[in-house]
């Protein structure tokens, strides 16, 4: 039988605010000893109430904005109840019937929701045993859920990598999954038909490679119980990374399962009234998004894998808009290229683009693309025009480096260089176009690399006629 896999994905990421969602507790929770960043809040001492943090949700909002979905004006926390080590309250502080945000759409994936909630306690586990540490009880934590419509494992990744990407671009998040920042977590059902099977949800997937192969392998999985005529039990799973498998954790509870109910201790929101709320400030301030980009970089004409690399590293993407600042509109694609290939390879060696100059770095590329320099030079001058500021034009005067495009200069080399190589030249006239570049190489040797290769080969060509 023919099955089809049926995919939705809720992910979780931590938001970038000074204080936790409803205390004023730190919220440092990756980089603080355990259990230094509390209060009675977030330990849920009796008597102790919560207040809501205003820029969470504005940070939610400002997604909503970014998904084209639509914002609520009126909102509820809800309690969500259920016991574990790391709920300090025994519930969690969530929303259920009045979302921030509904509908939406991000990499051609339709959104369901998203909504503000608390993060948990972290518990740690060793030969000495087990301790909770509640720097992370508390913060603010997004939760977005997609309609159940993707159908395979790498749409599932790069939907997820997608995310991570406007999370930071809005400054609503780090997103960094290897840090539990941002959580993934896969509801996987197969059928024969067109009636959805029974769902399974795959918890904690923390890297986009392990949300694909997870899903790869849940979805086998589920088809050889179905094909031996077993069932699907509706449970969560868990990922083990060194086995390459998934395995039962328990039984997944359904919503009733929460007894969700609106928290007493809590207002409802009317966000028509709040100032930070309001959509037309939010949507005065968004900064372009990772798609926008995408376009406007396509628009002029530069190459889509170079595109990709601009727009998914946010600081070689900064830089680059620098850059346009100075560049000619025939030189970008030229700049996009020696960000992504050189200055990159750079920057992984430990260098920085803090305090590298823009103006400078595109000067060298427009002697690049003018054929003043040829790429070699631009390639060894790289480093102190980019990172020192040095004008490029008065190194290449100075250090003799100017590549020349003059004919009268350039013919006698010519000349001696075919009068030398009779041979290829001979070559290249029955048909071999290789021969034409140990020529211009030949020639570039002479001229000990300042001749231009294209006004080289021009020569070349028109001399061997």
């Amino acid at each position: 039988m023919t099955y089809t896999p049926t995919i939705g994905i809720e992910v979780h990421a931590e938001l970038k605010t000074a204080t936790k969602m409803f205390c004023n507790s730190k919220n440092e929770p990756h980089a603080a000893a355990p259990n230094t960043h509390i209060c009675p809040v977030c330990l849920a001492h009796p008597g102790t109430l919560p207040v809501i943090n205003k820029k969470a949700v504005e940070h939610v909002l400002r997604v909503g904005v970014a998904l084209g979905a639509s914002i609520a004006t009126y909102t509820e926390f809800d309690r969500k109840n259920y016991f574990y080590p790391d709920i300090p309250k025994g519930y969690q502080i969530s929303q259920y019937e009045y979302p921030l945000v509904k509908g939406g759409e991000l990499a051609g994936v339709a959104i369901t929701r998203v909504h503000l909630e608390e993060d948990t306690a972290r518990s740690a586990h060793d030969a000495s045993g087990s301790i909770v540490d509640f720097n992370r009880a508390g913060v603010p934590l997004m939760e977005l859920v997609t309609e159940p419509v993707i159908h395979d494992a790498k749409i599932a990744a790069n939907f997820a990598r997608e995310l991570q990407l406007l999370l930071r671009t809005l400054g609503c998040s780090d997103a960094n999954m290897e840090k539990g920042e941002m959580r993934v977590e896969a509801n996987i059902s197969v059928s024969a038909t067109d009636t959805l099977g029974t769902k399974v949800e795959v918890k904690n997937l923390n890297s986009f490679k392990s949300v694909e192969n997870a899903i790869e392998f849940e979805i086998r999985r589920q088809i050889r119980v179905l094909e031996q005529n077993g069932q699907i039990t509706q449970e969560t799973r868990g990922w083990d990374e060194n086995k390459g498998k998934t395995f039962p954790q328990r039984l997944k509870e359904g919503s009733d399962d929460y007894r969700y109910f609106p928290d007493p201790d809590l207002p409802s929101l009317d966000l028509t009234k709040v100032s930070e709320f309001n959509i037309s400030r939010i949507e005065e301030t968004m900064p372009e998004t990772p798609n926008k980009k995408r376009n406007r970089y396509v628009g002029m004409g530069i190459r889509d894998n170079l595109v990709e690399v601009l727009v998914g590293d946010v600081t070689l993407g900064a830089f680059f808009e620098k850059c346009l600042e100075y560049a000619a509109s025939e030189t970008r694609e030229m700049i996009a290229n020696y960000l992504t290939s050189d200055v990159r390879a750079l920057l992984a060696e430990g260098k920085t683009l803090e305090g590298a100059n823009p103006e400078t770095f595109v000067a060298l590329i427009t002697m690049t693309k003018e054929g003043s320099i040829n790429s070699r030079t631009a390639k060894n001058l790289l480093q102190e025009v980019l990172f020192d500021g040095s004008d490029p034009e008065q190194i290449a005067k100075d250090r003799g480096l100017l590549q020349s495009s003059n004919s009268d200069k350039l013919l006698p080399i010519v000349e001696r260089v075919l009068a030398e190589h009779a041979g290829v030249v001979a070559e290249y006239k029955s048909g071999k176009e290789a021969a034409l570049q140990f020529l211009i190489g030949q020639c570039m040797k002479e001229t000990k690399g300042t001749a231009n290769p294209g006004a080289l080969a021009k020569l070349l060509t028109e001399s061997m006629a």
